[in-house]
């Protein structure tokens, strides 16, 4: 039905301010941050004098940045497998009906309506040397361990193992949520399927393997797309329970900002960082967008 021109000025008077703020206040402020990565500016007083990529090179080839980025990429990678093979596992398990269902889902799910200020207070004292789960393991026997969790700068092949605390507390949080994703999307493929693959003599792992996690892919496309964009914008947890961590173990491109700008004074610096997180989040969610709009463009 083609609508009268009147329907679309209102249609276009009502989306108006959305778009202005929307202009004003996510792309207006993104082109100020880059014109401030380009900029001299380092104190309170704004010095917009042009430096070019100056704060690239300058952020690119120091030690911090360069371990933010290979701390993203090792946590990124072992968020994404530690979430979505231990949400498979409990929501296979959950969608065999066991007893007492809806309070296990509850259980699971309950940390993800905390927030991750709560949670990484939480977890920074469970992991805590002095009085955390060190003096559990004590308690049980084993007096000579004394593990470090998040204070010693341990490192494995270039990985950073105090990133294991981060990810034990990433991972608790949100594994209940990418559990309840698959679930959902297990209690939708029909009984009629079902049926089928007892009828053929499938097993239960064959059934998995073969029927529901073809069916499950975009479901599993979502949940990796989530979490690699919580992964590189986990400012709060890794402020709240480590900080940068010794030798800057645990640290993030995020916080690196934060201090960078606002404790440091490095302004341009901070700016620079922040676009690169930009870019960053950028390549993981365009391309996902981008086959989306195919997917519903062929559709219709």
């Amino acid at each position: 039905m083609v609508k009268s021109k009147k329907e679309i000025f209102k249609a276009i008077l009502v989306l108006m301010p959305s778009v202005v703020l929307l202009a004003v206040f996510v792309y207006g402020f993104i082109l100020w941050t880059f014109r401030v990565s380009l900029s001299a500016w380092r104190g309170i007083v704004p010095d917009y004098t042009f430096v070019g990529f100056k704060n690239y090179i300058k952020v690119f080839q120091s030690v911090r940045f360069q371990t933010d980025m290979w701390n993203t990429f090792y946590f990124t990678i072992l968020l994404l497998v530690f979430c979505i093979s231990f949400a498979l596992m409990l929501a296979h398990v959950l969608d065999k009906g066991v007893k007492f269902e809806s309070t296990f889902r509850s259980v699971f799910l309950f940390p993800i309506a905390l927030s991750f200020v709560v949670t990484g207070v939480v977890w920074r004292w469970i992991f805590n040397p002095e009085v955390g789960i060190n003096v559990l393991i004590h308690k049980l026997g084993f007096k000579d361990f004394n593990f470090g969790w998040y204070t010693q700068p341990l490192r494995f092949l270039n990985f950073n193992v105090p990133l294991v605390s981060l990810l034990i507390a990433a991972g608790w949080q949100l594994t209940g949520y990418i559990m309840a994703m698959f679930l959902a999307g297990m209690r939708a493929i029909p009984q009629e399927l079902r049926d089928a693959w007892v009828i053929d003599g499938a097993g239960e792992l064959q059934a998995f393997w073969f029927v529901v996690l073809p069916i499950l892919k975009p479901v599993i496309l979502s949940a990796g797309i989530l979490l690699g964009h919580m992964s590189l914008k986990l400012f709060t947890l890794v402020y709240n329970m480590t900080g940068q961590g010794p030798a800057f173990a645990t640290d993030i491109p995020a916080l690196n900002m934060f201090e960078t700008t606002f404790a440091a004074n490095r302004y341009g610096e901070g700016a620079m960082i922040a676009i690169a997180l930009l870019l960053f989040v950028a390549v993981v969610i365009v391309p996902y967008l981008y086959s989306q709009f195919r997917s519903r463009g062929r559709a219709a």
